[in-house]
């Protein structure tokens, strides 16, 4: 039997503000346990919260970039559960009417083709604390810092197909979201979150299955095995001739599984209603003018002009525009002394390898735009060869001020004086002269031996397209 798998993703966004979306408490990251709670978080007696206006404006930014609906009137409500890291008992959220409505985005796959994967909704809510199980034996520890922390929660509509186009998806929220700077995307801190919802049914349905959530997964990888997991274990139970259970349930990694939590909630059973401390949320024509003037140029945007007027190949494009300080960095390489494709060759050949062998972020890199375009200037010029290239980039990463420098503290300056050249190669021919009767016989496999003892002869630094046009030139002559 054919099967469909449907899945819908809800990314939890920390939203990029320093204090918390109800309260003034820091949201700074490693914290001591307990320490950034403040009054309001824990919602003791006479307390009131007060909007925080940047996570506001993020989730404006966010339905900006998503081509979105903007509520400019929304509505918080109370979502009443009990748990032990939730002290009011109670977190606010928004259910009736969020900031942001109806919206989509264009994912590039793996095969470079496009899908439109439409957004429900993205609202503002707060975070819960965290409960601790790892550090007693016979206790749960509980740490409110991140209680109030400020999220956004958006939504998709159940259009992938496959984990590999959930993890596309995904993947592209965790650019987005950190392009337009609302959120650092961190998610061995949680900053960046994903639940799935994953049914099958039969191909060719319209009616969805009966779906499982996989709650708080923090890695793409994870992401993708826990969905995959989970699609062959509802197409076990369904072709034993059980039924699907409608429940939450969470990725174990270490034994690749998912297992159950709970049964899945509806959202009668969280009680919403709206929170009587908190005014609707009017955000103002004006307001979004403003905001939408402070937007930077989005990922499709900036991977359209990569192709269109630089002339890049679309992987080229897209991997450079996969993130903002990435398309960053490369823009700042561009010179018109060089075609930008050298810069993109460079970027991700030699740059990425270096990156990824001493493992050093994007923003820990010891050579500058500046000093990478000094280098690309001297290999458009010929002034360097490619390979004499890698040299001076090996020099500029331990700390070399300049391609200029290298060249000449190391005297790897590439002999372009066709003189010079051509005396070279009338000395290999004379030196070589039954090699070059057997290559004026049709031994034309001995012009690698003929460049070999060329570049031997100049220490490598002949122009190689000035030699081979001088060596073949001689060859065929009398």
């Amino acid at each position: 039997m054919a099967w469909e798998v449907v899945i819908g993703l809800e990314i939890h966004a920390q939203l990029a503000t320093r204090s918390k979306i109800f309260s003034g408490a820091s949201t700074a990251f490693g914290a001591d346990p307990n320490s950034q709670a403040c009054a309001v978080d824990l919602g003791l007696p006479g307390v009131l919260p007060v909007m925080n206006e940047r996570a506001m404006e993020m989730a404006v930014k966010f339905g900006l970039a998503t081509d979105a609906q903007i509520n400019q009137r929304s509505v918080f409500a109370r979502k009443n559960y009990f748990y032990p890291d939730l002290p009011k008992g109670y977190q606010i959220s928004q259910m009736a009417i969020p900031v942001v409505g109806e919206g989509q985005v264009s994912v590039v796959q793996t095969d470079g083709s496009e899908q439109v994967v439409r957004l429900t909704r993205a609202h503002l809510e707060e975070d819960a604390g965290k409960s601790v199980h790892d550090q007693f034996t016979d206790a749960t520890g509980i740490d409110l810092n991140r209680a109030g922390t400020p999220l956004l929660e958006i939504v998709s509509e159940p259009d992938m197909r496959s984990a590999a186009e959930a993890v596309a998806y995904a993947k592209h929220m965790h650019a987005l979201v950190r392009y337009i700077g609302i959120c650092d995307g961190n998610m061995q801190e949680g900053s960046f979150r994903c639940d799935a919802n994953v049914s099958i049914r039969e191909r060719g349905d319209t009616e969805l299955g009966t779906r499982t959530e996989i709650k708080n997964v923090n890695s793409f990888r994870f992401l993708e095995r826990a969905i995959e997991f989970e699609i062959e274990r509802q197409i076990d139970v369904i072709e034993s001739g059980q039924s699907v259970v409608q429940e939450t349930r969470l990725y174990d990694a270490d034994n690749d599984e998912t297992r159950s939590m709970r049964s899945k909630e509806e959202a009668n059973d969280y009680r919403y209603f709206p929170d009587p401390d908190l005014p609707p949320l009017v955000i103002e024509d004006e307001y979004i003018e403003a905001v939408k003037k402070s937007m930077p140029e989005l990922p499709q945007a900036r991977r359209t002009r990569f192709v269109e007027s630089l002339g890049l190949p679309v992987a080229d494009a897209t991997a450079l525009t996969a993130d903002r300080q990435t398309a960053d960095y490369f823009e700042a390489m561009l010179s018109d002394a060089f075609k930008p494709r050298l810069a993109a060759n460079w970027m991700q050949g030699e740059l990425f390898a270096r990156m990824n062998k001493d493992d050093v972020a994007l923003n820990d890199v010891p050579i500058t735009p500046v000093q990478l375009q000094g280098l690309l200037v001297r290999i458009e010029d010929g002034t360097l060869s490619a390979k004499s290239g890698k040299q001076v980039f090996d020099e500029l990463w331990m700390g070399a001020e300049n391609a200029d420098a290298v060249i000449e503290a190391k005297g790897l300056k590439q002999i372009s004086d066709s003189g010079a050249l051509e005396a070279m190669v009338d000395e290999v021919l004379a030196a070589n002269p039954s090699q070059v009767a057997e290559f004026r016989a049709g031994k034309e496999k001995l012009m690698a031996f003929f460049v070999g003892q060329l570049m031997k002869a100049s220490k490598g630094k002949a122009n190689p397209a000035q030699l081979n046009a001088l060596l073949k030139e001689k060859l065929k002559g009398d």
